[in-house]
């Protein structure tokens, strides 16, 4: 089958003597090549490399006008990153290391034997042909591997899904509260100027915000009654639990999630839990949750309440700027909302809910 490969391989010859390309086209032809053209004209050369895409170049390198080095670096041009083969004809002894400094695979001296010619001819168109296998199985591989990585992720962006839902239905929540609130955090992300990854990342980190929530009794998250004090005290500890369940992991994904979980209930004038953290000491990332998260909580109705309207949650959340929000992050919110009333109006209602 290599055989085969290599027999019909593509064969260019550039000479100036006809006489020289007789030769060898006929040694050639002889043998079972069946793929070979040829030029005298060293400026058509590169032309007809570019439309014929030859497996082997034969040059020879004394030629008027255009030398054959100028030819060989014309070709690697070219090539670029494909691999040149290419088998320099030099008119005798002294000019092999030039050539192979230049980018030739190989190199013939004149006169040269028929056999000696197959022979080089041979190996060159080999190598070239096991190359580029290799490179095309690795190419495969690459693609293979790419494919699961891709798969892979997308397995796991949905387990974190399914996983933050759980936690919200726990809550009597559709779950669609965990959708809205996460595009929003990544919108918001956007308008404060983070890269691409970060909003990514912000996007499907911010779900699992509330996945404390599993450790929380029944009988204090289902409530539909205020909570006293003592509950409110454990309510709190779904941040802490939240973090605990994330801990750990090496993914940027994850540890984002860690941190959002843990301070998503931080305010801007270090009122929240569970650490107090003030200002900038909250991540902005949890600053970014927090806003949306009570923007979306605001709209919702709840077994202890009912749905504000859209103009009742932004006034709101204008209000706490600078006590429980960051007034840069409300300010970049702000901007998000107003360009999207309409949509956000269309899509609470939609749910049956009349923002």
């Amino acid at each position: 089958m290599l055989q085969e490969r290599i027999l019909d391989a593509k064969i260019l010859i550039i000479d100036n003597k006809k006489l020289h390309i007789g030769l060898l086209e006929d040694i050639l032809r002889k043998f079972g090549y069946t793929n070979v053209k040829s030029t005298v004209n060293a400026q058509e050369a590169i032309e007809l490399y570019r439309e014929y895409q030859p497996d082997l170049v034969i040059l020879d390198l004394d030629m008027p006008k255009i030398d054959g080095f100028t030819v060989i670096a014309q070709l690697k041009e070219i090539s670029k990153d494909e691999r040149l083969s290419l088998l320099a004809v030099a008119p005798g002894r002294g000019q092999e290391l030039q050539a192979l400094e230049a980018g030739a695979t190989d190199f013939l001296t004149k006169p040269y034997e028929g056999i000696e010619v197959l022979v080089r001819i041979h190996n060159i168109i080999e190598a070239r042909l096991l190359h580029k296998q290799v490179r095309d199985q690795n190419k495969f591989l690459e693609e293979k591997v790419s494919e699961r990585t891709e798969e892979l992720s997308r397995t796991r962006l949905d387990i974190i899904q399914r996983l933050a839902r759980a936690a919200e239905y726990r809550d009597e929540d559709t779950g669609a509260h965990i959708v809205r609130m996460s595009r929003l955090c990544m919108k918001v992300g956007v308008a404060l100027g983070l890269d691409t990854h970060q909003c990514d990342l912000l996007l499907n980190a911010s779900p699992l915000h509330d996945i404390g929530k599993l450790g929380i009794p029944d009988s204090i998250l289902l409530k539909p009654a205020k909570l006293t004090p003592e509950e409110w005290t454990i309510m709190k500890t779904h941040t802490t639990i939240g973090t605990k369940l994330l801990a750990g992991s090496d993914s940027e994904l994850m540890k984002m999630a860690e941190m959002i979980a843990l301070s998503h209930h931080e305010k801007w004038d270090g009122s929240g839990y569970p650490q107090g953290l003030k200002g900038e000491q909250i991540p902005l990332v949890g600053r970014i949750v927090s806003i949306c998260d009570v923007f979306d909580a605001l709209l919702s109705r709840r077994p202890y309440k009912k749905a504000w309207t859209l103009q009742e949650a932004v006034t709101e959340i204008q209000r706490c700027s600078g006590t429980h929000f960051d007034p840069k992050v409300v300010e970049a919110f702000l901007q998000v909302v107003n360009a999207e009333r309409p949509e956000i109006a269309e899509q609470y209602a939609l749910e049956g809910e009349k923002p």
